[in-house]
Protein backbone atom coordinates (compact mmCIF):
# COMPACT_ATOMS: atom_id res chain seq x y z
CA UNK A 1 0.00 0.00 0.00
CA UNK A 2 0.95 3.59 -1.10
CA UNK A 3 1.45 6.47 0.85
CA UNK A 4 -1.38 8.14 -1.26
CA UNK A 5 -4.19 5.37 -0.19
CA UNK A 6 -3.24 5.80 3.47
CA UNK A 7 -3.67 9.58 3.34
CA UNK A 8 -7.40 8.27 1.70
CA UNK A 9 -8.17 6.49 5.09
CA UNK A 10 -7.51 8.98 7.38
CA UNK A 11 -10.86 9.81 8.52
CA UNK A 12 -13.05 12.92 8.50
CA UNK A 13 -13.44 15.40 11.57
CA UNK A 14 -17.27 14.89 11.32
CA UNK A 15 -16.79 11.11 11.35
CA UNK A 16 -14.86 10.80 14.42
CA UNK A 17 -16.47 13.22 16.23
CA UNK A 18 -19.56 10.69 15.91
CA UNK A 19 -18.12 8.52 18.03
CA UNK A 20 -20.12 7.96 21.24
CA UNK A 21 -17.06 7.96 23.77
CA UNK A 22 -16.33 11.41 21.88
CA UNK A 23 -20.21 12.71 21.96
CA UNK A 24 -19.83 12.29 25.72
CA UNK A 25 -16.65 14.05 25.98
CA UNK A 26 -17.95 16.97 24.11
CA UNK A 27 -20.69 17.09 26.35
CA UNK A 28 -18.69 17.59 29.16
CA UNK A 29 -15.22 19.48 27.81
CA UNK A 30 -17.16 21.15 25.10
CA UNK A 31 -17.36 21.01 21.50
CA UNK A 32 -14.40 23.13 20.03
CA UNK A 33 -12.00 21.38 22.61
CA UNK A 34 -12.73 17.79 21.65
CA UNK A 35 -13.03 18.73 17.59
CA UNK A 36 -9.32 20.79 17.88
CA UNK A 37 -7.73 17.28 19.63
CA UNK A 38 -9.43 15.50 16.48
CA UNK A 39 -8.07 17.83 14.29
CA UNK A 40 -4.63 17.46 16.18
CA UNK A 41 -4.56 13.31 15.83
CA UNK A 42 -5.36 13.55 12.32
CA UNK A 43 -2.50 15.97 11.53
CA UNK A 44 -0.33 14.35 13.25
CA UNK A 45 -1.25 10.58 11.54
CA UNK A 46 -1.36 12.48 8.25
CA UNK A 47 2.38 13.93 9.53
CA UNK A 48 3.73 10.42 10.23
CA UNK A 49 2.15 9.36 6.51
CA UNK A 50 4.06 12.03 4.64
CA UNK A 51 7.67 10.96 6.48
CA UNK A 52 7.28 7.39 5.47
CA UNK A 53 9.45 6.10 2.43
CA UNK A 54 7.58 3.27 -0.21
CA UNK A 55 9.36 0.36 1.27
CA UNK A 56 7.53 1.39 5.09
CA UNK A 57 4.38 2.22 4.00
CA UNK A 58 3.49 -1.50 4.03
CA UNK A 59 4.00 -1.58 7.46
CA UNK A 60 1.73 0.83 8.45
CA UNK A 61 -0.38 0.13 11.43
CA UNK A 62 -3.91 0.44 9.37
CA UNK A 63 -5.93 -0.02 13.10
CA UNK A 64 -4.74 3.26 14.04
CA UNK A 65 -6.15 4.55 10.87
CA UNK A 66 -9.98 3.52 12.28
CA UNK A 67 -12.56 5.70 13.71
CA UNK A 68 -12.56 4.16 17.39
CA UNK A 69 -8.48 4.28 17.17
CA UNK A 70 -8.64 8.08 16.43
CA UNK A 71 -11.24 8.61 19.01
CA UNK A 72 -9.52 7.19 21.39
CA UNK A 73 -6.40 8.97 21.13
CA UNK A 74 -8.20 12.30 20.93
CA UNK A 75 -9.13 11.88 24.39
CA UNK A 76 -5.84 11.40 25.23
CA UNK A 77 -5.35 14.60 23.29
CA UNK A 78 -8.15 16.32 25.68
CA UNK A 79 -6.61 14.94 28.57
CA UNK A 80 -2.86 15.81 27.83
CA UNK A 81 -4.17 18.89 26.32
CA UNK A 82 -5.85 19.78 30.49
CA UNK A 83 -2.89 19.19 32.46
CA UNK A 84 -1.75 22.72 33.81
CA UNK A 85 1.43 24.03 33.39
CA UNK A 86 1.96 25.05 37.07
CA UNK A 87 0.78 22.19 39.27
CA UNK A 88 2.16 20.62 42.94
CA UNK A 89 5.20 18.51 43.61
CA UNK A 90 6.92 17.00 45.88
CA UNK A 91 10.41 19.05 47.40
CA UNK A 92 12.88 16.05 48.85
CA UNK A 93 15.58 18.06 48.40
CA UNK A 94 16.27 19.71 51.69
CA UNK A 95 16.35 23.33 50.53
CA UNK A 96 13.64 24.85 52.37
CA UNK A 97 13.01 28.13 50.16
CA UNK A 98 13.86 26.54 46.68
CA UNK A 99 12.84 29.45 44.83
CA UNK A 100 12.08 27.05 41.38
CA UNK A 101 10.04 24.37 43.37
CA UNK A 102 7.95 28.22 44.49
CA UNK A 103 9.71 29.25 47.58
CA UNK A 104 7.74 29.10 50.90
CA UNK A 105 4.62 26.25 50.82
CA UNK A 106 1.40 28.76 52.60
CA UNK A 107 0.03 27.60 55.94
CA UNK A 108 -3.56 26.28 56.15
CA UNK A 109 -5.09 28.88 57.21
CA UNK A 110 -3.93 31.43 54.41
CA UNK A 111 -5.11 28.06 52.02
CA UNK A 112 -7.96 28.15 53.16
CA UNK A 113 -8.73 32.42 53.47
CA UNK A 114 -7.40 32.42 49.65
CA UNK A 115 -9.84 29.93 48.44
CA UNK A 116 -12.51 32.22 50.62
CA UNK A 117 -11.75 35.03 49.04
CA UNK A 118 -10.89 34.03 45.61
CA UNK A 119 -14.37 32.59 45.05
CA UNK A 120 -16.42 35.25 45.88
CA UNK A 121 -16.77 39.36 45.88
CA UNK A 122 -14.63 40.91 48.41
CA UNK A 123 -13.72 43.72 50.92
CA UNK A 124 -10.46 44.44 48.64
CA UNK A 125 -11.28 48.21 48.00
CA UNK A 126 -14.56 48.60 49.77
CA UNK A 127 -15.37 49.94 53.60
CA UNK A 128 -18.20 47.69 54.69
CA UNK A 129 -18.62 49.93 58.19
CA UNK A 130 -18.81 53.26 56.11
CA UNK A 131 -20.69 52.00 52.76
CA UNK A 132 -17.64 53.44 50.52
CA UNK A 133 -14.62 53.21 49.02
CA UNK A 134 -11.71 51.92 50.53
CA UNK A 135 -7.83 51.33 50.19
CA UNK A 136 -6.05 48.29 49.60
CA UNK A 137 -3.29 49.49 51.35
CA UNK A 138 -5.03 49.85 54.66
CA UNK A 139 -5.85 45.61 54.43
CA UNK A 140 -2.83 44.80 56.18
CA UNK A 141 -1.39 47.77 57.36
CA UNK A 142 -2.67 48.21 60.78
CA UNK A 143 -1.72 43.94 61.55
CA UNK A 144 2.10 44.75 59.96
CA UNK A 145 2.31 48.08 61.99
CA UNK A 146 1.81 46.14 64.83
CA UNK A 147 4.58 43.16 64.50
CA UNK A 148 7.20 45.45 62.90
CA UNK A 149 7.06 48.84 65.26
CA UNK A 150 6.34 50.89 61.91
CA UNK A 151 4.75 54.02 61.10
CA UNK A 152 3.19 52.82 57.95
CA UNK A 153 3.49 50.13 55.33
CA UNK A 154 2.94 48.87 51.93
CA UNK A 155 2.61 45.68 49.88
CA UNK A 156 4.14 45.71 46.23
CA UNK A 157 3.96 42.71 44.59
CA UNK A 158 7.44 41.40 45.24
CA UNK A 159 10.66 43.01 46.55
CA UNK A 160 12.34 43.93 43.25
CA UNK A 161 9.43 45.84 43.29
CA UNK A 162 9.90 47.02 46.60
CA UNK A 163 13.21 48.38 45.43
CA UNK A 164 12.29 49.99 42.66
CA UNK A 165 9.44 51.80 43.84
CA UNK A 166 11.15 52.84 47.00
CA UNK A 167 14.11 54.74 44.83
CA UNK A 168 11.86 56.12 42.21
CA UNK A 169 10.00 57.73 45.70
CA UNK A 170 13.08 58.74 47.51
CA UNK A 171 16.20 58.96 44.77
CA UNK A 172 15.08 60.18 41.72
CA UNK A 173 17.39 62.76 40.55
CA UNK A 174 19.50 62.47 43.56
CA UNK A 175 22.01 60.22 44.36
CA UNK A 176 21.47 57.05 46.88
CA UNK A 177 25.13 56.06 48.56
CA UNK A 178 25.48 52.13 48.61
CA UNK A 179 28.46 49.87 49.46
CA UNK A 180 30.84 48.23 46.47
CA UNK A 181 30.41 44.64 48.31
CA UNK A 182 26.53 45.37 48.52
CA UNK A 183 26.03 46.10 44.88
CA UNK A 184 24.29 42.43 44.80
CA UNK A 185 22.67 40.53 41.77
CA UNK A 186 19.73 38.83 43.46
CA UNK A 187 18.56 36.40 40.40
CA UNK A 188 17.55 35.83 36.95
CA UNK A 189 19.68 39.37 36.26
CA UNK A 190 18.24 41.57 38.81
CA UNK A 191 21.11 44.15 40.09
CA UNK A 192 21.00 46.69 42.42
CA UNK A 193 23.11 49.33 39.82
CA UNK A 194 20.34 48.34 36.96
CA UNK A 195 17.19 49.13 39.11
CA UNK A 196 18.26 52.01 40.56
CA UNK A 197 18.93 53.28 36.74
CA UNK A 198 15.67 52.37 35.92
CA UNK A 199 14.53 53.97 39.11
CA UNK A 200 16.30 57.50 37.45
CA UNK A 201 18.36 57.62 40.57
CA UNK A 202 21.96 57.83 40.89
CA UNK A 203 24.54 55.59 42.40
CA UNK A 204 27.07 56.64 44.62
CA UNK A 205 29.54 53.77 45.31
CA UNK A 206 31.82 53.86 48.37
CA UNK A 207 34.14 52.02 50.37
CA UNK A 208 35.79 48.66 48.28
CA UNK A 209 34.02 44.96 47.92
CA UNK A 210 35.05 43.39 51.33
CA UNK A 211 35.42 46.85 53.57
CA UNK A 212 32.98 49.70 53.90
CA UNK A 213 33.07 52.37 56.89
CA UNK A 214 30.28 54.43 58.38
CA UNK A 215 32.96 57.22 57.56
CA UNK A 216 32.78 56.79 53.65
CA UNK A 217 29.07 56.54 53.56
CA UNK A 218 29.44 59.93 55.24
CA UNK A 219 32.38 61.44 52.99
CA UNK A 220 30.54 60.76 49.89
CA UNK A 221 27.05 62.95 50.73
CA UNK A 222 26.38 66.17 48.48
CA UNK A 223 23.89 68.52 50.44
CA UNK A 224 21.62 70.43 47.51
CA UNK A 225 23.71 73.44 48.39
CA UNK A 226 26.86 71.97 47.39
CA UNK A 227 25.13 70.59 44.52
CA UNK A 228 24.12 73.76 42.94
CA UNK A 229 27.93 74.90 43.36
CA UNK A 230 29.18 72.70 41.61
CA UNK A 231 31.82 73.44 38.60
CA UNK A 232 30.91 70.75 35.91
CA UNK A 233 33.53 71.33 33.92
CA UNK A 234 35.53 70.59 36.10
CA UNK A 235 34.53 66.95 36.93
CA UNK A 236 35.75 63.81 35.13
CA UNK A 237 33.54 62.77 32.28
CA UNK A 238 30.84 60.40 32.80
CA UNK A 239 30.87 61.15 36.76
CA UNK A 240 27.66 62.03 38.33
CA UNK A 241 27.25 64.45 41.73
CA UNK A 242 23.98 65.40 42.61
CA UNK A 243 22.52 65.99 46.02
CA UNK A 244 22.55 63.26 48.03
CA UNK A 245 18.56 61.52 48.17
CA UNK A 246 19.15 58.22 50.50
CA UNK A 247 21.67 56.42 52.19
CA UNK A 248 21.27 52.51 51.15
CA UNK A 249 21.94 49.46 53.31
CA UNK A 250 21.57 46.09 51.42
CA UNK A 251 21.93 42.69 53.53
CA UNK A 252 24.31 40.28 51.73
CA UNK A 253 21.43 37.58 52.02
CA UNK A 254 22.43 35.16 48.76
CA UNK A 255 26.23 35.56 49.45
CA UNK A 256 28.74 36.25 52.55
CA UNK A 257 32.13 37.74 52.18
CA UNK A 258 34.65 36.15 55.30
CA UNK A 259 38.11 37.02 55.91
CA UNK A 260 39.13 40.70 55.96
CA UNK A 261 35.90 42.34 56.13
CA UNK A 262 34.27 45.42 57.83
CA UNK A 263 31.01 46.89 57.35
CA UNK A 264 28.80 49.97 58.62
CA UNK A 265 26.12 49.02 61.11
CA UNK A 266 22.63 50.29 60.55
CA UNK A 267 22.84 51.99 64.12
CA UNK A 268 26.26 54.35 62.54
CA UNK A 269 24.08 54.66 58.88
CA UNK A 270 21.07 55.74 61.10
CA UNK A 271 23.45 58.10 63.47
CA UNK A 272 24.78 59.66 59.57
CA UNK A 273 20.98 60.06 58.62
CA UNK A 274 20.16 62.10 61.39
CA UNK A 275 22.63 64.37 61.09
CA UNK A 276 22.32 65.39 57.34
CA UNK A 277 18.90 64.94 57.06
CA UNK A 278 18.97 62.03 54.79
CA UNK A 279 16.61 58.87 54.82
CA UNK A 280 18.07 55.53 55.62
CA UNK A 281 16.64 52.81 53.39
CA UNK A 282 17.76 49.00 54.42
CA UNK A 283 16.71 46.41 51.68
CA UNK A 284 16.72 43.29 54.21
CA UNK A 285 15.00 40.81 51.67
CA UNK A 286 14.69 37.60 54.14
CA UNK A 287 11.96 38.62 55.51
CA UNK A 288 12.32 37.30 59.16
CA UNK A 289 10.04 38.22 61.41
CA UNK A 290 11.06 36.28 64.63
CA UNK A 291 14.29 35.90 66.15
CA UNK A 292 15.77 32.10 64.98
CA UNK A 293 19.00 32.10 66.28
CA UNK A 294 17.93 29.23 68.66
CA UNK A 295 17.91 27.33 65.47
CA UNK A 296 21.17 28.30 63.52
CA UNK A 297 19.21 30.90 61.33
CA UNK A 298 21.91 34.03 62.33
CA UNK A 299 19.82 36.49 59.80
CA UNK A 300 18.37 40.23 61.04
CA UNK A 301 14.71 39.74 61.52
CA UNK A 302 12.85 42.97 61.03
CA UNK A 303 11.54 44.42 64.46
CA UNK A 304 14.93 44.23 65.46
CA UNK A 305 16.33 45.94 62.49
CA UNK A 306 13.44 48.51 62.17
CA UNK A 307 14.37 49.41 66.15
CA UNK A 308 17.54 50.36 64.99
CA UNK A 309 16.19 53.69 63.61
CA UNK A 310 15.88 53.10 59.91
CA UNK A 311 13.67 54.81 57.79
CA UNK A 312 12.58 52.74 55.01
CA UNK A 313 12.94 48.77 55.02
CA UNK A 314 11.79 46.71 52.64
CA UNK A 315 11.49 43.00 52.29
CA UNK A 316 10.24 39.79 50.72
CA UNK A 317 6.87 37.65 51.72
CA UNK A 318 8.00 34.63 50.26
CA UNK A 319 11.37 34.15 51.76
CA UNK A 320 11.49 33.54 55.79
CA UNK A 321 8.13 35.03 56.28
CA UNK A 322 6.87 31.79 54.84
CA UNK A 323 4.12 33.90 53.12
CA UNK A 324 2.89 34.36 49.16
CA UNK A 325 5.07 36.10 46.62
CA UNK A 326 5.01 39.95 47.73
CA UNK A 327 7.53 43.14 48.51
CA UNK A 328 6.48 44.84 52.19
CA UNK A 329 7.56 47.89 52.44
CA UNK A 330 7.67 49.35 56.09
CA UNK A 331 9.13 52.87 57.96
CA UNK A 332 8.36 56.10 58.15
CA UNK A 333 4.74 57.31 57.34
CA UNK A 334 5.55 60.30 55.63
CA UNK A 335 8.48 58.07 53.01
CA UNK A 336 5.88 55.47 52.78
CA UNK A 337 2.67 57.72 51.71
CA UNK A 338 5.50 59.36 48.99
CA UNK A 339 5.56 55.78 47.74
CA UNK A 340 1.56 55.30 48.19
CA UNK A 341 0.86 58.35 46.07
CA UNK A 342 3.62 57.41 42.98
CA UNK A 343 3.05 56.81 39.77
CA UNK A 344 4.20 52.98 39.87
CA UNK A 345 1.97 52.34 42.61
CA UNK A 346 -1.00 50.77 40.73
CA UNK A 347 1.02 49.03 38.19
CA UNK A 348 3.02 46.90 41.44
CA UNK A 349 0.03 46.40 43.46
CA UNK A 350 -0.88 43.07 44.57
CA UNK A 351 -4.47 41.40 43.96
CA UNK A 352 -6.77 40.00 46.70
CA UNK A 353 -5.58 36.61 47.08
CA UNK A 354 -2.02 37.58 47.75
CA UNK A 355 -3.78 39.66 50.67
CA UNK A 356 -5.72 37.03 51.85
CA UNK A 357 -2.47 34.92 51.84
CA UNK A 358 -0.43 37.42 53.74
CA UNK A 359 -3.18 38.10 56.18
CA UNK A 360 -3.55 35.08 57.06
CA UNK A 361 0.17 34.68 57.07
CA UNK A 362 1.02 37.61 59.55
CA UNK A 363 -1.46 36.90 62.07
CA UNK A 364 0.25 33.78 62.86
CA UNK A 365 2.70 36.28 63.92
CA UNK A 366 0.75 37.47 67.04
CA UNK A 367 1.90 34.18 69.20
CA UNK A 368 5.24 33.34 68.18
CA UNK A 369 4.74 29.48 68.84
CA UNK A 370 1.82 29.29 66.89
CA UNK A 371 4.32 30.62 63.66
CA UNK A 372 6.79 27.69 64.32
CA UNK A 373 3.48 25.37 64.25
CA UNK A 374 2.06 26.02 61.88
CA UNK A 375 3.85 28.44 59.32
CA UNK A 376 5.52 25.39 57.61
CA UNK A 377 9.03 27.10 56.62
CA UNK A 378 9.55 27.90 60.35
CA UNK A 379 8.50 24.09 61.13
CA UNK A 380 10.89 23.09 58.70
CA UNK A 381 13.62 25.24 60.17
CA UNK A 382 12.74 24.29 63.61
CA UNK A 383 12.23 20.62 63.25
CA UNK A 384 14.11 18.31 65.71
CA UNK A 385 16.36 15.37 64.47
CA UNK A 386 14.18 12.90 66.12
CA UNK A 387 10.86 13.79 64.01
CA UNK A 388 13.09 13.71 60.83
CA UNK A 389 14.89 10.51 61.66
CA UNK A 390 11.01 9.21 62.62
CA UNK A 391 9.47 10.15 59.36
CA UNK A 392 12.65 8.78 57.23
CA UNK A 393 12.13 5.91 58.81
CA UNK A 394 8.54 5.56 58.32
CA UNK A 395 9.66 6.30 54.49
CA UNK A 396 12.03 3.56 54.32
CA UNK A 397 9.67 0.98 55.86
CA UNK A 398 6.99 2.61 53.14
CA UNK A 399 9.23 2.37 50.20
CA UNK A 400 10.52 -1.27 50.91
CA UNK A 401 6.72 -2.56 51.50
CA UNK A 402 5.82 -0.98 48.07
CA UNK A 403 9.04 -2.11 45.63
CA UNK A 404 10.77 -5.25 47.17
CA UNK A 405 13.65 -4.14 44.73
CA UNK A 406 14.26 -0.57 46.49
CA UNK A 407 17.85 -0.62 48.72
CA UNK A 408 17.00 1.97 51.40
CA UNK A 409 19.15 3.67 53.63
CA UNK A 410 18.78 6.01 56.75
CA UNK A 411 21.76 8.76 56.27
CA UNK A 412 22.55 12.00 57.93
CA UNK A 413 22.88 15.06 55.90
CA UNK A 414 23.21 18.54 55.73
CA UNK A 415 20.37 21.25 54.38
CA UNK A 416 19.78 24.24 53.15
CA UNK A 417 17.34 27.33 53.80
CA UNK A 418 17.86 28.37 50.21
CA UNK A 419 15.90 31.20 48.03
CA UNK A 420 18.47 33.68 48.95
CA UNK A 421 18.58 33.79 52.89
CA UNK A 422 21.00 32.74 55.33
CA UNK A 423 23.68 31.15 52.00
CA UNK A 424 26.25 30.46 55.38
CA UNK A 425 23.58 28.36 56.83
CA UNK A 426 23.72 24.49 56.72
CA UNK A 427 21.12 22.36 58.95
CA UNK A 428 21.66 19.00 60.13
CA UNK A 429 18.93 16.95 58.62
CA UNK A 430 18.56 13.18 57.91
CA UNK A 431 17.81 11.49 54.29
CA UNK A 432 16.65 7.93 52.79
CA UNK A 433 19.03 7.03 50.28
CA UNK A 434 17.56 5.08 47.77
CA UNK A 435 19.33 2.35 45.28
CA UNK A 436 16.93 1.05 42.70
CA UNK A 437 18.70 -2.20 41.96
CA UNK A 438 21.78 -1.57 38.84
CA UNK A 439 19.81 1.48 38.18
CA UNK A 440 22.29 4.92 38.84
CA UNK A 441 20.63 7.52 41.15
CA UNK A 442 20.33 9.52 37.85
CA UNK A 443 18.18 7.46 36.51
CA UNK A 444 15.82 6.78 39.61
CA UNK A 445 15.99 10.53 39.83
CA UNK A 446 14.36 10.96 36.22
CA UNK A 447 11.75 8.24 37.20
CA UNK A 448 10.61 10.23 40.38
CA UNK A 449 10.05 13.38 38.06
CA UNK A 450 7.74 11.70 35.62
CA UNK A 451 5.47 10.14 38.30
CA UNK A 452 1.94 11.97 38.46
CA UNK A 453 3.05 13.57 41.08
CA UNK A 454 6.62 14.40 40.71
CA UNK A 455 9.55 14.21 43.16
CA UNK A 456 11.97 16.20 43.35
CA UNK A 457 15.20 14.50 44.63
CA UNK A 458 18.54 15.36 45.66
CA UNK A 459 21.54 13.46 44.14
CA UNK A 460 25.38 13.36 46.04
CA UNK A 461 28.05 11.29 45.09
CA UNK A 462 25.40 9.13 43.05
CA UNK A 463 23.30 8.14 45.70
CA UNK A 464 19.68 9.26 45.50
CA UNK A 465 18.85 11.26 48.72
CA UNK A 466 15.08 11.79 49.66
CA UNK A 467 15.69 14.43 52.33
CA UNK A 468 12.25 14.47 54.87
CA UNK A 469 12.60 18.10 56.46
CA UNK A 470 11.29 19.58 53.48
CA UNK A 471 8.70 15.90 53.37
CA UNK A 472 5.29 16.15 54.69
CA UNK A 473 4.30 13.04 56.11
CA UNK A 474 1.08 12.86 53.86
CA UNK A 475 3.45 12.75 50.68
CA UNK A 476 5.40 9.67 51.90
CA UNK A 477 2.27 7.21 50.54
CA UNK A 478 3.07 9.72 47.43
CA UNK A 479 6.72 8.84 46.94
CA UNK A 480 6.14 5.55 47.18
CA UNK A 481 3.41 5.62 44.41
CA UNK A 482 6.29 7.22 42.34
CA UNK A 483 8.46 4.34 43.40
CA UNK A 484 6.60 1.30 43.09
Amino acid sequence: MDKMELLRRLPKIDDVMRQESLVMLAEEKGDLIVTDAVREVIAAKRAEILELIDETADLYDLQSLELSSVADAAELRVAENEKMKLFPLINATGTILHTNLGRAPLCRDAIENVAKVSTSYSSLEYNVKQGKRGSRHDLVNDLIKELTGAEDAMVVNNNAAATMIVLAALGRGKEVIVSRGELVEIGGSFRIPDIMMQSGAYLTEVGTSNKTKASDYEAAIITKEEAEDIDWEELDRGMSRFETGAIMKVHKSNYDIVGFTEEASLEELVSIGKKHDIPVIYDMGNGLMMDMSEYGIREPNVPASLAAGVDVMLFSGDKLLGGPQAGIIVGKKEYIKAMKQHPLARAMRVDKMTFAALEATLKKYKDPSLALRDIPILRMISESKDVMRARAEKLSDSIRIANADMVCEIVEVEDQIGGGAAPMVRLPGVAVSVQDGGKSADTTERKLRKAEIPVIARINEDRLLLCVRTVNDDEIEMICEALK
